[in-house]
């Protein structure tokens, strides 16, 4: 593209929805199996939303939590939350009762909005009554719980509620008192530079770090793929696998909206089910992103007549995977990227004019108004092209810092603005990039990212449990699944069932050890005081 032909027009999340309703009212904003909304459907919903948390006395950039499956609520609470002014604070819905109970205090979160219309999943009533104990002896009214200060409502926007939750109806009720003149008030007030989200991320300490995200880092980037690099015609249908509260999905979400697309997801992944859905909206972009979810829609016997119409596909995977689908869409361009929850989503893009090789064994060169460098990690130093250092990253998309942690803020990011991704990168001269692992002592399961030392510390709280150390081990599915090296108190016994079957249901599913290998204190493998986990890798592949 020639110079000073491309420029950005950029507004705030909640104007993006405004903006689609206008032009498109009556076109499909969320296509799922059983349900679509349309946009004046969606706006008009997430209004009533905010309507219902001004209404609760909610002050605006007041932590709005949201704890939905993919759906009609989490789409509304998610809007509804921006168009009062709030910052919404997505919460995972795989998160077991501890990880939920810290993120609800630490991330100051006022007012929950959360769902029970449909439990057969998962029932989010059980889940957040685990977290908040105390929930279940609360009165009517405003909450005061010992376990998060903070929080005044608890409100199911549908299903029945239990002791602690405001309902629907008196939600609604609520929001009644509130004219929508306020909320549109509200929403013109909302700055580019505010904080629209804070997406709690597993990090290198035991507890998950709140990355917080401005408007313009979390609209700007997705919206203006969606309208140039991701376009394939005038309404764009663009089909992804994972769950909103993940950046992955919730950023392709944020760009459909923002360019008048329709998005197409699920509750769960059902590989079925989704290629049923891409052939009855007629699927034209394709965001299956990792092999976990591509593979088993590789063997629906439907795949290439759901996928017919695709003409954009955004994959990050090895190049076998990746020449496969080359041969088998043609008529799709595929592509790779490079992304992170601190970066909004993606920051570097495979350019129009790669080759079918450098797609396959590459992920892209910097998106435009974003800058990398790789530098050595241990002199700081930038290295040449072609050689292996950490990358960093630099521009509008970046995080503003770690929710009310100042340390972890400034390891990460430095004081000109360069984000340490801690991922391990090499650069071609024409600038693409190829990735070379991770650097941080960190797992990628499913595209999930697992910090190993949240599992080790919640192994060690097992009573027989003195040591524990986690590493990846490569999974054809998964990418990586995290296996446990253990050490036992003196006179202690334990069973590898019973160390996996203590983490089941305590944290979340992909977090949990496939495997545990049981080792002596004076077998650990010692790097100065450190665990060597290289020589623990090593190891692990001896003993598959």
């Amino acid at each position: 593209m020639a110079a000073f032909e491309r420029w950005s027009e950029v507004c705030t999340i909640g104007d993006l929805l405004v903006r689609s309703a206008a032009r498109h009212p009556a076109r499909k904003a969320l296509a799922m199996p059983e349900l679509t909304v349309a946009y004046g459907e969606l706006l008009a919903e997430a209004v009533e939303v905010a309507r219902g948390i001004v209404g609760l006395g909610i002050a605006p950039r007041s932590h709005i939590g949201l704890f939905c499956n993919n759906g009609r609520e989490f789409v509304a609470g998610f809007f509804g939350a921006l168009l009062a002014n709030c910052v919404v604070v997505p919460l995972n819905a795989r998160h077991k009762a501890h990880e939920l109970t810290y993120i609800i205090d630490n991330g100051r979160i006022a007012l929950l909005l959360s769902a029970a219309g449909d439990t057969s999943y998962l029932d989010f009533r059980t889940v957040l009554g685990d977290a908040l104990p105390s929930l279940a002896s609360a009165g009517e009214g405003e909450l005061s719980l010992q376990e998060a200060p903070l929080l005044r409502h608890v409100v199911l926007l549908s299903g029945e509620p239990t002791a602690g939750f405001t309902g629907a109806d008196a939600f609604r009720s609520a929001a009644r008192a509130v004219p929508a003149g306020k909320i549109d008030a509200l929403r013109q007030r909302t700055r580019l530079a505010d904080i629209a989200a804070i997406l709690y991320t597993s990090g290198t300490t035991a507890n998950p770090k709140g990355c917080t995200l401005s408007h313009e880092a979390m609209s700007r980037g997705p919206v203006e793929r969606a309208n140039v690099r991701f376009r394939s015609c005038d309404h764009d249908v663009t089909w992804g696998g994972g769950p909103l509260f993940h950046i992955g999905s919730l950023a392709p979400f944020i760009g459909s909206i923002g360019s008048s697309g329709t998005y197409l997801c699920d509750s769960f992944f059902d590989p079925a089910r989704a290629t049923a859905l891409m052939a009855r909206e007629g699927a034209t972009a394709f965001w299956p992103w990792f092999p976990a979810i591509l593979q088993p829609l590789l063997d629906q016997p439907d795949f290439l007549e759901a996928t017919r119409k695709v003409r954009k596909m955004l994959l990050i995977a090895p190049e076998a995977l990746v020449r496969r689908v080359q041969a088998l869409l043609p008529q799709a361009e595929i592509m790779q990227a490079c992304g992170m929850t601190e970066t909004a989503g993606i920051f570097a893009l495979s350019d129009p004019d790669e080759t079918a090789d450098q797609r396959a064994t590459s992920q892209g060169k910097a998106a435009p108004g974003i800058e990398v460098r790789i530098i050595d990690k241990d002199t700081g130093v930038d290295v040449p092209d072609g050689t292996v250092g950490e990358l960093l990253v630099r521009g509008y998309c970046v995080t503003n810092g770690y929710y009310r942690d100042p340390e972890k803020t400034a390891a990460a990011l430095t004081e000109d603005g360069w984000l340490h991704t801690g991922d391990l990168y090499a650069k071609a001269p024409d600038g693409t990039l190829s990735f070379n692992g991770r650097a941080k002592d960190m797992l990628k399961v499913g595209g999930e990212n697992v910090a190993a030392i949240e599992v080790e510390a919640f192994l060690c709280s097992h009573t027989a449990v003195k040591l524990a150390e986690v590493v990846g081990r490569p999974d054809d599915r998964l990418d990586e699944v995290p296996v446990a090296f253990v050490e036992l108190q003196p006179g202690a016994s334990a069973s590898e069932e019973e160390l996996i079957a203590y983490c089941r249901g305590q944290i979340a599913s992909y977090k949990v050890p496939r495997a545990i290998h049981f080792i002596r204190g004076e077998d650990w493998p010692m790097s100065a005081t450190k665990v060597n986990k290289v020589v623990l890798r090593q190891r692990l592949a001896t003993l598959a």
